[in-house]
């Protein structure tokens, strides 16, 4: 179990990292994937069997790039610098997490010196809740569904993927 204070220091740290790999590497885009699990548990079989499917498609999206991989208490993290501009990153970053059958799982992030760029920034439409068709953000603020009905709906996709 996570507590709140643990969750927010990893943030902090990942936005350090973020920012010290972005130093190091001028004139590159930065790929940070995260995977999406509600509550307090955010290391699973199913949270790590998502990271590595991620890490999988990044492998492939990204030919010759090797991401440095976290698998921390507070989730499965990855980073990737690739050498195109942040928008192009970004577009090949949505078509991973829209047609992946676990990409709805996976928040892959394209991080530049100003932050990082969101969905639209590329003309692409925010994400939609697992379980309904209303933005993601929407079910999220609203607590519209359950945990639990979240966490069954992906332990679903995880085991329809065959990773458990």
């Amino acid at each position: 179990m996570i507590t709140l204070d643990q969750l927010l220091q990893s943030r902090d740290e990942r936005a350090r990292h973020q920012r010290d790999l972005l130093g190091k590497n001028p004139g590159r885009s930065l790929v940070c994937l995260t995977v999406q699990i509600p509550g307090p548990q955010k290391r699973t079989p199913a949270s790590i069997a998502i990271g590595k499917a991620g890490v999988q498609a990044l492998r492939q999206s990204f030919p010759g790039l090797d991401p440095e991989v976290r698998d921390l208490p507070t989730g499965y993290e990855a980073y990737l610098p690739v050498p195109l501009a942040a928008p192009d990153a970004k577009l090949v970053c949505c078509s991973i997490e829209d047609s992946h059958p676990l990409g709805r799982l996976m928040d892959i992030d394209v991080i530049t010196a100003g932050g990082p760029l969101d969905r639209a920034s590329v003309g692409k439409e925010p994400r939609r809740c697992l379980l309904c068709s209303k933005p993601a953000r929407f079910c999220m603020r609203a607590h519209t569904h359950t945990q639990q009905e979240l966490l069954d709906k992906i332990q679903q996709m995880v085991s329809a993927y065959g990773q458990l």
